[in-house]
């Protein structure tokens, strides 16, 4: 289990220090990141994870361009689903979790949460926030929805996607299946009247729709990963 939340954590902070590090700097951070992550799994006794873990990141960054999606098509996403699949059901909760699992405070206010859990949750929280939009980009391209000149912009949606991934995990991982589906259903209402105004066949309306379906499905699947982990 704590391998799924190692390639999460991974390539989730590839994402963001490509997103927010200056071009020059980013060598230095990716083998800073993955010098930390190397050094915190061999404490969680899950150091082999740490290698997978940034094999998959390079090949994530390399095939996943930032800021025109997936040139390569979504065969990146099945790996990383893939790769979190197989170590949920291969590995599960661990008995042993090396030393750091030792010191880890099992006990919340929302009941025992072993370090395997927390890496996980950690990992899952950190790849929505920006993965997930390369995600819901390289869907659109590889749905040909739009083009790049074509696309149509909907103000806010590089902030609201993240967010909105968040709180549908967060959602999900509780059970508040009611107060989610207020939500999603909230989120169409506030973009009808963008989206009616739509005047070029459709596409505004169907890119909204795909990137919000592409979107909710990312967050449900890591919510899903933690419930099989866990369960």
């Amino acid at each position: 289990m704590i391998g799924a939340g190692l390639v999460l954590l991974a390539v989730g902070g590839a994402d963001l220090i490509r997103l927010s590090a200056p071009r020059r700097a980013r060598g230095v951070l990716f083998a800073l990141a993955a010098l930390l992550l190397i050094i915190g799994s061999a404490g969680a006794d899950a150091a082999v994870w740490a290698f997978v873990a940034i094999a998959v990141a390079a090949l994530w960054l390399v095939a996943m361009p930032h800021r025109r999606g997936g040139r390569a098509g979504l065969w990146p996403v099945v790996l990383v689903a893939a790769v979190c699949a197989g170590a949920v059901a291969v590995g599960g909760v661990r008995a042993d979790q090396g030393p750091l699992g030792q010191l880890w405070p099992v006990a919340t206010p929302l009941g025992a949460v072993s370090l395997d859990v927390a890496v996980l949750v950690v990992g899952a929280m950190v790849f929505l926030l920006e993965s997930g939009n390369v995600i819901v980009r390289a869907a659109l391209q590889s749905g040909d929805v739009a083009d790049d000149e074509q696309r149509p912009m909907l103000k806010g949606g590089r902030l609201i996607g993240p967010l909105e991934r968040l709180l549908v995990f967060a959602l999900s991982l509780t059970g508040a299946f009611t107060l989610l589906a207020a939500v999603l259903a909230a989120k169409g209402i506030v973009r009808f009247p963008e989206i009616s105004r739509d005047g070029d066949g459709g596409v505004r309306a169907e890119y909204f729709l795909v990137g919000s379906l592409v979107s909710w499905v990312t967050a449900l699947a890591a919510a899903f990963l933690i419930w099989w982990g866990r369960g």
